[in-house]
């Protein structure tokens, strides 16, 4: 009979060979994913690596790998080569799981790798019952049926643990479904809808408002469907003027109202309607938002103040500006603050940013907060996919603890008249951890040899 003519095509595709190289290009590009920073300017990339570098890496959709065509290529041919290498394997564990072990053969009890011979006194009718009996005190399900020269009894649990390694199969090809479903790529070039899944950032400074944000690589302007406004940005420093952490106060609203406050840190996002904010970096900015309370008057305001910029509050009768400042870095650590109340001469003083403090005037008791004024940087991604990746995932965790710790055990007793009685030949088998079957196995055996 002549092969089908795609025989050769097949059997490529279903070559462990095949899934290994896959398996070793897939790691091996993404360790460089890992190591070439992912969705900078091209101005970052020129700087670090050079103008042919760069080049290269945006020829080769390097600084986007996770969305270029060719990994998205290599897990649909990934994908594949599981499927079909599946579809090659899986009749022949439905036939292996289907087959009626009241049918097997003596002599393939005889090659089974547990056996072991109990001779008894009764006749094979009641030798059958007290095997049959053994066997449901041990936890399994016996069936019997008569042979030319006696009786076989035939039992077996977790048949369905073949499938586990095809469970672990589908598990994979879910995730890498949810990995293109949540592809940018995927998105815009198949579905046509760049909406659909989209990474992005925005830089917000404080007390402002945004409803879009720029698509990393295109720079194209994502619509939100919903504004964020940022409240308030709070920021720890080491000793050294390291930054220990920071946080955004934000705002959801929806057609002007607000819907939800959060706060963004680093490792605690926020998500709403599908799109989720990480906290990535931040940028000091030039202006200070400074604070001032009267009493006894009992009047505040609150300003952003540039420096070098005299500020005018008519109610309290006074005016003040940023003269001066000390920074570490981009950080301010220092204020000088000029005052004016009209009586006596201005106060000149320095006060540490973001601290306070007071000052007693003839025309009252001033106390004054001034801190410097940030933008936070946030990331914004929409990934449809990741429920898909989840759930792959924890079915992933399932199908391995089948593979691994589950198995497929087989137990036979073929029950044969002697000349004393009865003969009672017990085999088994397990397609995995057969060390631990082959202690349970001779348990069994010696449990009916102990009441003989």
């Amino acid at each position: 009979m002549t092969p089908p003519t795609n025989q050769p095509v097949r059997s490529v595709f279903a070559s462990v060979q095949l899934a290994l190289l896959l398996l070793f290009l897939l790691a091996a590009t993404s360790i460089i994913g890992t190591i070439i920073p992912q969705n900078n300017p091209p101005s970052f990339y020129i700087e670090k690596y050079g103008a042919q570098t760069a080049r290269l890496f945006q020829l080769l959709d390097i600084t986007d790998m996770y969305n270029s065509w060719w990994f998205l290529a290599l897990l649909t041919l990934f994908a594949v080569n599981l499927v079909v290498c599946s579809l090659e394997r899986i009749p022949g564990v439905i036939r292996t799981v289907r087959r009626d072990g009241l049918q097997t053969a003596p002599d393939q009890l005889d090659r089974q790798p547990c056996r072991q011979a109990v001779d008894l006194t009764a006749p094979v009718a009641e030798a059958s019952q007290r095997a049959a009996a053994l066997l449901r005190a041990h936890g399994w399900k016996p069936r019997e049926a008569a042979t030319a020269d006696g009786r076989l009894l035939f039992a077996e649990r977790g048949p369905w643990t073949r499938f586990g390694v095809y469970v672990v199969h589908l598990s994979i090809l879910i995730i890498l479904a949810g990995a293109l479903v949540g592809s940018s790529t995927v998105a815009s070039r198949l579905l046509r809808n760049p909406d659909f899944a989209f990474k992005g950032s925005v830089m917000l400074p404080e007390g402002e408002s945004t409803g879009h944000i720029l698509a990393f690589k295109s720079g194209r302007r994502v619509d939100l469907g919903f504004t964020l406004r940022c409240d308030a940005f709070a920021i720890e420093y080491y000793d050294n003027g390291m930054p220990k952490t920071y946080r955004s106060s934000v705002t959801v609203l929806e057609d002007g109202k607000p819907v939800r406050t959060a706060e963004i840190e680093v490792n605690r996002p926020l998500t709403h309607r599908g799109v989720t904010f990480y906290q990535s970096s931040y940028q000091a900015g030039r202006e200070y938002i400074v604070s001032l309370a009267k009493q006894p008057d009992n009047l505040t305001r609150t300003a952003v103040v540039p420096p070098a910029r005299e500020v005018a509050w008519p109610e309290a009768g006074v005016r003040y500006g940023i003269v001066n400042r000390e920074n570490q870095g981009e950080v301010t650590r220092r204020l000088k603050i000029w005052f004016d109340d009209g009586q006596g001469e201005p106060a000149l003083f320095w006060m540490p940013a973001g601290g306070e403090t007071t000052l007693e005037r003839p025309t009252g008791t001033y106390r004054l907060q001034a801190r410097q004024l940030y933008a936070t940087g946030l990331q914004a991604t929409k990934d449809p996919g990741v429920w898909l990746v989840y759930g792959g995932c924890l079915l992933m965790l399932i199908g391995l603890y089948i593979a691994f710790f589950l198995s497929h055990r087989r137990v036979w007793v073929r029950v044969e008249p002697t000349a004393e009685g009865s003969r009672l030949l017990f085999a088994g088998t397990a397609n995995k951890n057969r060390l631990a079957f082959e202690k349970k196995f001779a348990a069994l055996v010696n449990d009916l040899d102990t009441h003989r």
